[in-house]
C-alpha cells in the first residue's frame, strides 16, 4: 500500500502558524510528507510521553499508530491551547466511537471523515482554550446606513469553485457567501474598513475555530454597503460563543470580484 496519499491528505487539517509551525511528528512517519506541503514546520519526532513540556506544540501528527488512554493524555498535554491533533488511520473506517474517544480524552471541534475514497479515516480534535475571555455582547447596528472608515468595506468570503479567475472554466458559476453573526433584526456581516484589518482578524479566527473555509476577502462600496447591517472591525473576542452562519451574497455586487 502507497502510504503517502493517506499522510498527504493531513495537510490541509495543519492549524494556521506564525513564523514556524511546530510539529510533533509520531513515530517520525509525517514529516517529511507534510513539509512537501508545507514550508513552515519546525518539526519533532517522538511518542507523546510526560517527558514533554505542556503546550509545546501546535499540532501532532499520526498516522497508523495505536492509541491509548495514555497517549491521548500526553498528547492533549504536549498540545498548546487550540492546537491541533490529526491522525489517519489507512485500515480503519468513519465511526461515531472516534467522536466519544476524542471527547472523552478532552478534545474539542472534533472532526472524523474519510481519509480517502479509497478507504482510511481522518480524525482531528483541538485542545480547548482554557483562558476565560471577557464575552461582550454584539452591539447590534441599526438597519439603516451605518458608518464606516473610507469609500470601502471588506467582507469575509467563502467563493465555491476556490479557483482564481484564470482557472474557471467557460460556463462555470461562481457562488460566494459571506460570514454573518444573527442579529436582532437579521444578519449582521462581520465588516472591515481595510484588507489588513480582514486579513488580521482571520488568523486567531481560523486558529481558533471560529471560521473555516474562508478564501477570500471582498471589497464593496460604500453605497453598496449602506443596505447591509455591519459589524464593523470586530475582534474574535467579541464573537466568542456567537453563532456564525454564511449568507449568499452576489459576486457582480463587490467593486473589486477578483481580489
Amino acid at each position: 500500500m502507497d502510504n503517502k496519499p493517506f499522510i498527504q491528505v493531513m495537510a490541509k487539517h495543519l492549524p494556521p502558524s506564525g513564523a514556524a509551525l511546530r510539529l510533533f511528528d509520531v513515530g517520525g512517519r509525517t514529516g517529511a510528507v507534510l513539509a512537501e506541503h508545507r514550508g513552515d514546520l519546525d518539526i519533532t519526532a517522538g511518542i507523546p510521553t510526560s517527558e514533554f513540556l505542556p503546550d509545546s506544540v501546535d499540532s501532532i501528527a499520526a498516522f497508523d499508530h495505536p492509541f491509548d488512554d495514555d497517549f491521548f493524555k500526553h498528547a492533549l498535554t504536549m498540545l498548546r491551547p487550540g492546537g491541533r491533533f490529526i491522525a489517519v488511520d489507512p485500515a480503519e473506517s468513519v465511526d461515531q466511537a472516534w467522536v466519544t474517544r476524542l471527547e472523552t480524552a478532552g478534545f474539542t471541534r472534533i472532526l472524523v471523515e474519510a481519509a480517502l475514497e479509497s478507504g482510511g479515516v481522518l480524525i482531528r480534535g483541538e485542545k480547548p482554550h482554557t483562558e476565560q475571555h471577557t464575552v461582550d455582547r454584539i452591539k447590534q447596528v441599526a438597519d439603516s446606513d451605518v458608518a464606516f472608515p473610507g469609500r470601502y468595506v471588506h467582507l469575509l468570503i467563502r467563493q465555491t469553485p476556490n479557483k482564481p479567475g484564470w482557472a474557471l472554466k467557460e460556463g462555470e458559476k461562481v457562488e460566494w457567501q459571506a460570514v454573518t453573526v444573527k442579529g436582532e433584526n437579521g444578519p449582521v456581516f462581520l465588516a472591515f474598513s481595510s484588507l489588513p484589518k480582514a486579513v488580521a482578524f482571520m488568523q486567531p479566527a481560523v486558529m481558533t475555530g471560529l471560521i473555516k473555509d474562508i478564501n477570500k476577502v471582498a471589497k464593496f462600496s460604500r453605497e453598496t454597503a449602506q443596505n447591509w447591517t455591519l459589524l464593523v472591525n470586530p475582534t474574535v473576542e467579541t464573537l466568542a460563543g456567537q453563532a456564525i452562519t454564511l449568507l449568499s451574497i452576489d459576486p457582480d455586487s463587490a467593486e473589486t470580484p477578483d481580489e
